[in-house]
């Protein structure tokens, strides 16, 4: 039985991230529902994440919960946002490669 789900977070809507990506991802973990979850920040979300601070705290919430929280590095590299989402202690890598994995691994995958 996989134990691991991965959140691919497009949608840049904040009510959406907060009602249903944040809200998830942290009672997943806290429920047990799942042993671990990574969060995937890509495209317009990494802007979002960058410039709304209503939105940091929850990546902050979610990261105190044990969500792990990444960035596609192409996308916050093309956006401008690399150092911010840095500071904010989300690891920003390139994803192309290794959400192909998780893919050709029928790994458990939401996309939002």
């Amino acid at each position: 039985m996989k134990t691991h789900l991965y959140v691919l977070w497009t949608n840049d809507n904040p009510i959406t991230a907060e009602k249903m990506v944040f809200m998830y991802t942290v009672n997943s973990l806290k429920h047990g529902w799942w042993e671990k979850v990574t969060l995937i920040i890509w495209g317009a979300t990494a802007q979002l994440v960058s410039e709304d601070v209503n939105i940091q705290a929850k990546i902050k919430e979610a990261l105190d919960a044990g969500v792990y929280v990444t960035a596609c590095k192409a996308c916050a590299d093309q956006l401008g946002v690399t150092e911010t989402l840095e500071k904010l202690h989300i690891e920003v890598k390139f994803w192309g490669q290794l959400l192909t994995e998780v893919l050709k691994n029928n790994e458990q995958l939401l996309t939002i």
